[in-house]
């Protein structure tokens, strides 16, 4: 019987299988090849011209090369039909193969999740992407995970998938001089896929010549993309030569790393900083300390942010950075006290989160003394101190009375409050809650 989409008969394959095992039930016939001769020791000189009765030494090695030919012709005949049946097994598997996946297609068609509509696939594929709480947490994509995996599963997910702009709009790419080619293209193909959908991209670089490379990639995209994080390692002076975040109209949130050794900002990166749209609301920027001149060469981009996490050196550029962003609602700062000087007093209207990383030349925590008593913050809600060796007691209560805030946590990880002091922050704040590290 002939099956459908095959190349084997079925009922000729099971015909050779029954007359194979009947040939290897039955055993080969074995000759007797024992002579008056075969236990000859040689030499024997008593036995060099003599001939048998009815059969010479002559006759026997005759007939053993006869023998000889005729097992060698069975062999031979018996290594064709192995390596025939080999092939017919090599046949049976790919045709085994085949019926699986027919079964496997056909339990598709009837499945529940087959059936389902594209704008449900959608959907649900759309559920399957990875949660990233920060875009400077986004690894580079894995074929284990979607919207990649998505496309290894059969051809109407790989159609839907590779359809659906949403699935494409996040990428974090790892560029090195080796793989810069194959980066490049990788990154073009997945954007291409976005069309015209709003982007987050993550780019970090390991190579040289930074700068052209960051242009190249993001030149053409630069109306789409509204979410940026590059991180520069090992960077070099060619890193600085160009504009490099030039023209990016609709650019709302950025994170920007460098590794600057020297800790000197160039002028050509606050340049760069400075000419940040005005769409920008967000952003981060690590590798160094800013101070107060490079803080104002950066402007006007402060004006705009809402959310900024920053380094500075001094309690004064820390005052002067508020004082250039006055929409700040959040603000992370690690600053590096070693000023002395006094602060005059500043009012922040819309800060409502301030996170402080302390650090400082001298362990008294006197500048964070100083900072504390210029500034009234009437929005803060959370305030965060880490690293001050003797919480401000008396510094903190004014600093409470003067702003009169609706601060709802205080969360340090230094000094001891006693209960007396809390009731005293509870009695100008009752709704506030802390939280100790």
């Amino acid at each position: 019987m002939q099956t459908n989409n095959s190349n084997v008969n079925l009922s000729t394959v099971s015909d050779i299988i029954v007359a194979l095992q009947t040939i290897l039930c039955s055993r080969a016939t074995i000759p007797n090849l024992e002579t008056p001769y075969s236990r000859t020791t040689f030499p024997n000189p008593n036995h060099c011209a003599i001939e048998l009765k009815d059969q010479s030494i002559s006759a026997i090695i005759t007939e053993r090369q006869h023998q000889l030919e005729a097992l060698s012709h069975d062999i031979s005949g018996l290594q064709t039909v192995m390596d025939g049946i080999h092939t017919l097994q090599q046949q049976l598997f790919e045709q085994k193969n085949k019926i699986i996946e027919s079964i496997n297609l056909h339990k598709r068609l009837v499945s529940p999740l087959w059936r389902l509509p594209t704008e449900v696939l959608s959907q649900i594929f759309c559920h399957c992407l990875p949660q990233i709480p920060e875009l400077d947490k986004l690894r580079p994509p894995s074929k284990l995970t979607a919207p990649m995996l998505l496309t290894k599963i059969c051809r109407r997910w790989r159609e839907i998938a590779v359809g659906m702009p949403n699935l494409w709009c996040m990428l974090s790419v790892e560029v090195d001089d080796r793989n810069w080619q194959q980066a490049a293209f990788f990154y073009d193909t997945w954007l291409k896929r976005a069309r015209e959908r709003p982007l987050s991209l993550r780019l970090q670089f390991h190579a040289d010549d930074h700068s052209t490379k960051l242009r190249h990639l993001i030149q053409p995209y630069v109306n789409q993309i509204t979410s940026l994080c590059v991180d520069f390692y090992h960077a070099g002076s060619e890193t600085h030569e160009l504009n490099m975040f030039t023209n990016l109209l609709v650019l709302e949130e950025m994170s920007v790393y460098i590794d600057i050794l020297d800790n000197d900002m160039p002028a050509s990166m606050s340049r760069s900083i400075s000419q940040l749209p005005s769409t920008l609301c967000s952003f981060r920027i690590s590798g160094w300390s800013l101070n107060s001149d490079e803080l104002s060469s950066c402007n006007p981009v402060w004006a705009h942010l809402t959310t900024l996490s920053i380094r500075v050196w001094e309690a004064k550029a820390a005052l002067h950075l508020l004082q250039l962003a006055p929409n700040l609602s959040f603000l992370a700062i690690y600053i590096t006290f070693n000023d002395v000087e006094a602060l005059g007093p500043f009012t922040h209207t819309n800060l409502q989160t301030l996170v402080i990383n302390c650090y400082y030349s001298d362990e008294s925590g006197s500048q964070f003394c100083n900072l504390l008593n210029a500034l009234s913050l009437p929005t803060l809600r959370v305030l965060d101190v880490h690293d001050v060796p003797e919480w401000p007691h008396e510094e903190f209560k004014a600093f409470l009375a003067r702003s009169e805030c609706p601060l709802e946590s205080l969360i340090v990880n230094s000094g001891e409050e006693t209960d007396e002091q809390r009731a005293e922050y509870l009695a100008l704040v009752p709704s506030l809650q802390f939280v100790l590290r």
